[in-house]
């Protein structure tokens, strides 16, 4: 049976998470690249346990002990201990996991290596807090970060000054130790100063006062009591090699190769898709339309949703895809696909959406109101209700969003 370009374009997006897994990422990095024992592992992440997985397939019992925090239902059984915690919002189970990261960095022997396994949702999965600062002032911050349609760059600016890890503290905390640093990479640019907030990395801009413009009082209020962090020559970084194993640039290329086997030409796109979800989803759906027929076009990127009073159900994936699908509505022929490769798109158990012509008129047929969704960031209760919602579960990998275009013949 012939399969469809529904089909098609989940297997595309399969391929590129699967290329960028953390297991398989990390294994055959440390199969090419040996660390040896004593190992003592610290994994921080949404791709934590996936990531911790590959060092043990390739460290085996060189790894001496292990510390992994994830977000809440990404947890696997490992030789170690898991702890889950809050994301996107820090929660008492993130301050606690500060407290046991403190206390495992403090009996790792000076003899030993630190293997640290960075992935998206780190900043909130572990915390330290300066004095002056609390958990309800810290969620409170985040909450209003997370609304403010800033980007990851600019948010991680301002928790890594409120936080005794982060902004390159970790590897001031684990010196002397040599320290050996692998990364998924969920920003764009790649840039180790702000994956996890950077703990090992770092920081000339940490040394500046911040930009305080356009930052409410409480927000300003708590900066006051932001520690200094390590100069960048500080003598904590000579003892730290970092490395990123994953990237969307590979997950792009992952999704092309997946697309030319199934017989299609491939548009890999330059652009880095950023900006306000619905204005780009709007966008990159007018270019498909006069796009040449048959060819698959793949973006990637992380756009941004600044939420109302009280937002609905959905994610930024949602929003773009819903946003598209207005464009696309009455076109047959013409399929846009928009996921976050974690699985997760925003507060959400959805990855996202796979939208096309008919979509908004089968979210219409159940009484529901496409523009009206958007306006409320409710894209995901209108993509439930027209069946283009798309379930992966936690996937080991967190490089972003990946969107898939596919225009075939009239």
């Amino acid at each position: 049976m012939p399969v469809g370009p529904r089909q098609r374009l989940l297997e595309i997006f399969g391929s590129a998470v699967a290329a960028v897994n953390g297991h398989a990422c990390v294994r055959r990095y440390l199969h090419t690249h040996p660390v040896a024992a004593p190992v003592y592992l610290i994994a921080i992440g949404k791709a934590a346990c996936a990531m911790a997985r590959g060092a043990q397939d390739a460290l085996g019992a060189a790894v001496r002990d292990a510390f992994v925090v994830t977000k809440r239902g990404y947890a696997e059984d490992l030789p170690w201990p898991v702890r889950v915690a809050g994301h996107p919002l820090p929660d008492e189970a993130s301050i606690e996991a500060g407290t046991a990261l403190l206390e495992f960095s403090a009996r790792i022997p000076s003899a030993g290596r630190v293997l640290v396994l960075l992935s998206g949702g780190a900043s909130a999965l572990v915390e330290v807090f300066p004095d002056g600062v609390d958990l309800k002032r810290l969620r409170e911050i985040n909450r209003w970060l997370l609304a403010s349609g800033r980007d990851i760059a600019a948010c991680n600016r301002i928790r890594k000054r409120l936080s005794l890890i982060k902004g390159g503290r970790l590897a001031e905390l684990l010196a002397p130790r040599p320290i050996l640093g692998l990364a998924i990479a969920d920003v764009p640019g790649d840039d180790p100063r702000v994956i996890g907030s950077g703990p090992l990395t770092a920081d000339a801009d940490l040394q500046r006062p911040v930009d305080s413009s356009g930052l409410p009082d409480f927000v300003r209020e708590a900066l006051a009591h932001g520690p200094p962090a390590p100069a960048p020559d500080a003598e904590c970084f000579r003892q730290v090699r970092y490395e990123i194993v994953a990237t969307l640039e590979d997950a792009k290329r992952a999704a092309a190769q997946a697309a030319r086997k199934l017989g299609h030409e491939v548009v890999i796109e330059p652009e880095f898709v950023s900006g306000a979800a619905a204005a780009a989803g709007a966008r990159l759906a007018r270019g498909l339309l006069q796009s040449a027929a048959g060819a698959v076009h793949v973006w990637g990127g992380e756009t941004t949703v600044r939420l109302p009073e009280a937002p609905g159900r959905g994610g930024r994936n949602q929003s773009l895809a819903l946003a598209a699908a207005l464009v696309l509505r009455g076109h047959e022929n013409v399929w846009l696909l928009a996921a976050a490769t974690d699985g997760s798109d925003g507060p959400t158990e959805d990855a996202g959406a796979l939208v096309d012509g008919g979509t908004i008129g089968r979210g219409t047929d159940a009484g529901l109101d496409a523009d009206e969704s958007l306006a409320r960031a409710d894209a995901g209760e209108f993509l439930e209700a027209s069946g283009d919602l798309i379930q992966t579960g936690p996937t080991g990998t967190n490089v972003m969003d990946i969107i898939l275009g596919l225009r075939t013949k009239d």
